[in-house]
């Protein structure tokens, strides 16, 4: 597992203003999301993990759905930047 591998879509002054942006939150709940999903291919059994793994994807869901509602054209960039895909709409 690698430590501190994160990709790099926003720049460096604008992580600085702007920490408590949607866009941020969701940047780095992506990050620790593929963290600990890379763990979990390891340690298969770590079931506290896995229950982490799952809080925060709702939490990014729940942010995710917030974005789209209130910007349509920032909610897709960040999911065109981030390469998450669309949910599917019922």
């Amino acid at each position: 597992m690698i430590k501190n591998s994160s990709i790099s879509v926003i720049p460096q002054e604008e992580k600085e203003e702007n920490k408590g942006s949607v866009e941020f939150q969701v940047f780095s709940f992506t990050n620790k999301i593929r963290r600990l999903t890379s763990h979990l291919e390891l340690h298969k059994k770590d079931f506290l993990s896995q229950r982490g793994l799952r809080k925060i994807l709702g939490k990014r869901q729940r942010l995710l759905t917030y974005l789209s509602k209130k910007n349509r054209v920032r909610y897709k960039r960040l999911i065109g930047q981030l390469d998450i895909r669309e949910p599917k709409t019922r």
